[in-house]
């Protein structure tokens, strides 16, 4: 069995520009601010974050706006406990964040993650429309108190993966588990060159080359030899009810 990333693989697939877009309005208690502090790190720690794969950047917004970078920035985070200016952080991320002169690569995904608990308190549709148009994948995700009209108008389509619901920061941890698949979920059978002989599988950031019953993967892990054994065993396993067809054949000819 082969497991392992196609040498052939487009690399622009396992890149991409990651902002979080985190509410710390005054709505947003500091226990609840935590968890999502905590939910940021998560996923980071799951992606391939350098300089040529993913690169990940954390605004936070409230009544104002601030730009933070990774891990030891998101631990220092203080909450700005003002108001809800959702749409003042998307604008924000398109002219400060996603731009050549911050590091913007071409041809490399845009996304934002935007994670808030309450309703945007400024004109966050007409903003994010623009973001998407842009070309930015927006995923919008509502804790507890959040509206999910707001959300939609956030989120690029189809809704369905791209808004989320979570019913309490405390249940923000599993949901994080989850979404880690959204970010970094790349099917390599689909997308690359696996010459696989039979079967690729699948697995989060790699795959398997795999054959069909009563064949064995040969040692370069892709292409398959016959297991002439295994078929021998199906073959005396079944000459039983081939002679019985046989002959039921050959009687049918005789009447």
């Amino acid at each position: 069995m082969f497991s392992g990333i196609s040498p052939n693989l487009n690399l622009e697939l396992l890149r991409s520009e990651d902002f979080f877009l985190i509410d710390s309005s005054r709505s947003v208690r500091p226990h609840e601010f935590e968890t999502m502090r905590k939910f940021m790190i998560d996923i980071i720690n799951t992606l391939d974050i350098g300089l040529n794969a993913t690169r990940v950047g954390v605004v936070q917004y409230s009544s104002q706006v601030e730009l933070s970078n990774i891990v030891k920035a998101i631990n220092q985070i203080i909450p700005l406990a003002q108001g809800t200016m959702t749409g003042l952080a998307i604008r924000y991320m398109m002219n400060e964040a996603f731009t050549a002169e911050a590091g913007d690569r071409p041809k490399v995904p845009n996304v934002a993650v935007i994670v808030t608990d309450g309703r945007p308190q400024d004109r966050v549709a007409e903003v994010a429309a623009e973001a998407r148009e842009k070309g930015i994948e927006i995923y919008a995700v509502g804790v507890a108190r959040a509206d999910m009209t707001s959300l939609r108008a956030m989120a690029s389509p189809p809704f369905e993966d791209h808004v989320f619901l979570v019913e309490s920061f405390d249940l923000i941890h599993q949901f994080g588990i989850q979404f880690q698949d959204k970010l970094c979920g790349v099917d390599l059978c689909l997308e690359s060159d696996h010459g696989c002989e039979h079967i690729c599988e699948s697995t989060p950031g790699s795959y398997h080359c795999l054959c069909l019953p009563g064949y064995t993967v040969n040692d370069d892990g892709k292409t398959c030899r016959g297991n002439f054994e295994h078929g021998r065993k199906i073959i005396n396993a079944e000459a039983p009810f081939l002679n019985k067809v046989t002959n039921n054949i050959k009687m049918n000819k005789l009447l």
